[in-house]
Parts: structure tokens; C-alpha cells; sequence
């Protein structure tokens, strides 16, 4: 899969945890890279992550069944990258749908729901990650709390785990 938006939105901290609950807690195998713009923030970012149950001999995504776009940049830039039939997941504030892709597009109000039900945007990447788990049940959220709860600060884990299910059921409202 790949996760793309811009500097500052948590894309790649979303694609670590995703990855790290996949080795530490599903027993699967997983690789992560990650690039992004010479920006501090408001550059593009890219975080690819491959989660197999066998060895992976090449760390990079070519073509993602999994596409998430945070921005109209990355909407732009890898929309054409996705696998025919994969999954496009995009949010409805900051990326409006152009072109049709040969893939299910998701659009889902992630951050609107955020500063709705929560009011701080730095959980919005948590958000993501939940809906991609709602939508495609790749690993339990339980293990991403877990992941949680090593990498953040124990007084934003209560606004992590309620941006996790805020996501988990904008995605699980989709069905599979």
C-alpha cells in the first residue's frame, strides 16, 4: 500500500505503526519505506508498506492495491500507480476526485470528523489509519493500539484510541 499526503499530516508516522503492528503483533511480515519534498511541512510525502506472510524481496510498491491520498497533490501524483481493482482512499476536505480509476474509491470525511468529534488535527492521521483498517481489516486495531501505546505519549492515548474508532467506523460503514 502506499500512503501519500503532505508534510505534517502524520502519513508516515500512520505507515511505522501500521507496519510495526503488523511484525509485532499479527506475526506477519512487513517493510516500510518512506520518502518526501525538501519541506519541513506542506511537502509531499510517500510511505509505502508491504505487509506479506512470506519473504518480501523488494521493498518498494510499484503498483499499490492500497492507495491512500491526504492531498490533491498525491491524489494527483499516484493515482494512475494503483493496481486495476485495488482500493483508493481519499478525504473528502482536502482531495477532490478527477479521473475514474479501474479501483473502488472510497472518499470518507476523515478530517471533518476529526475536528468535529475530537477538535485537534493531529490525530487525523490516526483517523486514516483506522478507516484503512475498517475498510480492509489488514490487521486488529487492538494490535495498533498496542503500537500506540509504546510510541505516544500516555496523555494523548485517549485521543489516539477515539481517533482510531472515529476511523474504524467510517471504513467498517462501507462493508467490505
Amino acid at each position: 500500500m502506499v500512503f501519500s499526503g503532505s508534510g505534517g499530516q502524520g502519513v508516515i508516522t500512520a505507515a511505522i505503526f501500521l507496519a510495526e503492528a503488523a511484525v509485532l503483533y499479527e506475526n506477519l511480515i512487513a517493510v516500510q519505506s518512506q520518502s518526501y519534498g525538501p519541506e519541513a511541512r506542506g511537502g509531499a510525502t510517500r510511505s509505502d508498506v508491504i505487509i506479506a506472510e512470506s519473504q518480501i524481496h523488494f521493498p518498494k510498491v510499484l503498483q499499490p492495491n492500497v492507495l491512500i491520498c491526504l492531498t490533491q497533490q498525491a491524489y494527483a501524483n499516484y493515482f494512475s500507480i494503483l493496481r486495476p481493482g485495488g482500493l483508493l482512499l481519499t478525504d473528502t476536505h482536502y482531495v477532490k476526485l478527477g479521473k475514474k480509476v479501474d479501483a473502488r474509491q472510497v472518499e470518507l470525511p476523515m478530517y471533518e470528523t476529526v475536528m468535529e468529534k475530537i477538535g485537534r488535527p493531529i490525530v487525523f492521521n490516526i483517523c486514516m489509519l483506522g478507516a484503512i483498517l475498517g475498510l480492509t481489516k489488514l490487521v486488529r486495531p487492538e494490535s495498533i493500539m498496542k503500537v500506540l501505546e509504546t510510541q505516544i505519549p500516555a496523555s494523548f492515548l485517549d485521543m489516539n484510541r477515539q481517533a482510531l474508532d472515529l476511523g474504524l467506523k467510517l471504513g467498517e460503514g462501507l462493508g467490505n
